[in-house]
C-alpha cells in the first residue's frame, strides 16, 4: 500500500494499458480518477476497481477547456491529485504520402497536446504540495520510428522531449517526470494481428513475447511510488529488448 491516501488521474484509463495502470495503482493503495472519452465507461471500470472509492469521469484531453474543468471537478471529489499518468493516445496510420492533414493534426492533440492539457492544469497544485509525480506513457516508435506511422512516431518522440523539459522545471518542487516506452503489447490493436503477423513480431524480439499490459503497470506502480524518488527525466523502454 505504498500509495495510500494518493490520488492518481489516469488518462485512457478505462480500457487496454490505461486500465490494467488505474488498477495497479489502486492495488497500491491510490484513489483513481479514471479519465476516458465515455464518461460512463470510465465510471463503471472505476467501479471494478479494488479499494473502493475511485471516480470515472469523461474528458476530451484534447480540449484545453475539458482538462482544466475535468481536474478542477476531480479534486472536488477526491482531493489533491499528486500523481498524473498521461496515457490517452489514438493511431491513424497511412504512410506519409497518403496521410491526411486531420490525421496529423487529431493524433498530435491526442498524443501530444493531450499531456501538455493536463500536466498544465495539474502542475500548479503539485507544486503547492511540493510533491508529485507525472508519468507520461510514449512508445519505442518515438525512439527508432516506424513506416506507416510518421504522425504517431512523432507526436510520441515529442512526448518524450515534453517529458525532460518538465522534469527539469519542476524538480526544484519535489514533482518528478518519466516517460514509459512500451514495445508491443497485448492490446486489441495487435489482438487484430493473425497468427504469422504476430509471430513475425515476436522475431523482433529478444525476449521472444509480446508485453502484457501488466507489464507496463508494474513499472507506472514503480515509478509512482517513494522507491523511485530519486528518479526523474527518465524514458524506460518495456519491450522485451526490442530496441537494444
Amino acid at each position: 500500500m505504498e500509495l495510500k491516501d494518493r490520488v492518481a488521474l489516469v488518462t485512457g484509463g478505462s480500457r487496454g494499458i490505461g486500465l490494467s495502470i488505474s488498477r495497479a495503482l489502486a492495488e497500491a493503495g491510490a484513489r483513481v480518477i479514471v479519465i476516458g472519452r465515455d464518461g460512463e465507461r470510465a465510471a463503471a471500470e472505476a467501479a471494478t476497481l479494488p479499494g473502493g472509492g475511485h471516480i470515472g469521469l469523461g474528458c476530451d484531453v484534447a480540449d484545453p477547456a475539458q482538462a482544466t474543468e475535468t481536474v478542477r471537478t476531480a479534486e472536488e471529489a477526491a482531493g489533491p491529485i499528486s500523481i498524473l499518468v498521461n496515457n490517452a493516445g489514438i493511431t491513424r496510420d497511412n504512410i506519409l504520402l497518403r496521410l491526411k492533414d486531420e490525421d496529423w493534426d487529431e493524433v498530435m492533440a491526442v498524443n501530444l497536446k493531450g499531456a501538455f492539457n493536463m500536466t498544465r492544469a495539474l502542475t500548479r497544485g503539485m507544486m503547492k504540495l511540493r510533491d508529485g509525480v507525472i508519468l507520461n506513457i510514449t512508445s519505442v516508435v518515438g525512439i527508432s520510428g516506424n513506416a506507416g506511422q510518421s504522425n504517431y512516431a512523432a507526436s510520441k518522440a515529442g512526448l518524450i522531449g515534453f517529458t525532460r523539459s518538465v522534469a527539469r522545471e519542476l524538480a526544484s518542487r519535489n514533482v518528478r517526470c518519466n516517460a514509459i516506452a512500451p514495445g508491443y503489447i497485448e492490446t486489441d490493436m495487435t489482438g487484430a494481428l493473425d497468427e504469422k503477423q504476430t509471430q513475425t513480431l515476436k522475431e523482433r524480439i529478444p525476449l521472444g513475447r509480446l508485453g502484457t499490459p501488466e507489464d507496463v503497470a508494474a513499472l507506472v506502480r514503480f515509478l509512482a511510488g517513494p522507491s523511485a524518488g530519486y528518479i526523474t527525466g527518465q524514458v524506460f523502454t518495456v519491450d522485451g529488448g526490442m530496441v537494444i
